[in-house]
């Protein structure tokens, strides 16, 4: 298993991209206490959050290496990557390599940790847009998990299709299985 406490070895990033993963960190270590997870559960999510840019600057060559079936933009492509590399340096957990491997597009199949790095990837202070809107959804996680997570999903893909590029094929299944699921939606 992948330790609690900093990035692996493997890891790739550079000082900005480390002060990223850290916010992260503690905001979803900061969600944890506030929703009165058990320990293990907050474990997995630090892991989760440890791991989620793990290789951001690696270089597409590496990412490639480890992502070798990966579609999309280059750009996507770290997230997998760090889950194989995870998985091979002996993180086991299929929930935490879930919520890893697609936490730049979304899955359907995550349980609560991939909706946690999701959601903490996106509303983590240091990001320069919306920060206001962003800090309040940050402050309502604890109480409305499963709103913010849907409201997150739809800004994201919101910005996706604003900035003209395409909708990953497991955003697409997510969105869809929000909408089956009867997700309550905010009021307009």
């Amino acid at each position: 298993m992948i330790g609690t406490v900093g990035l692996p070895a493997w890891a790739r990033v550079g000082p900005k991209r480390l002060a990223h993963i850290t916010r992260v960190v503690a905001l979803v270590d900061h969600w944890a206490g506030g929703l009165a997870v058990p320990d293990h559960e907050r474990e997995r999510w630090r892991r989760a959050a440890w791991l989620h840019d793990a290789f951001r600057d690696a270089d597409p060559g590496e990412l490639a290496h480890w992502a070798p079936n990966s579609v999309g933009s280059v750009e996507l492509w770290h997230g997998p990557a760090a889950a194989a590399q995870a998985e091979a340096a002996g993180e086991m957990d299929q929930g935490v390599l879930a919520a890893v491997r697609f936490h730049s597009v979304g899955s359907a199949e995550w349980d609560r940790v991939g909706q946690v790095l999701y959601c903490a990837d996106y509303l983590e202070p240091g990001r320069s847009f919306d920060r206001v809107d962003r800090a309040a959804l940050a402050t309502r996680f604890p109480a409305e998990p499963t709103q913010v997570f849907f409201e997150v999903v739809q800004r994201r893909i919101l910005a996706t299709v604003q900035a003209g590029r395409p909708l990953h094929d497991s955003t697409v299944t997510l969105w869809n299985s929000l909408g089956c699921a009867g997700a309550s939606r905010p009021e307009a």
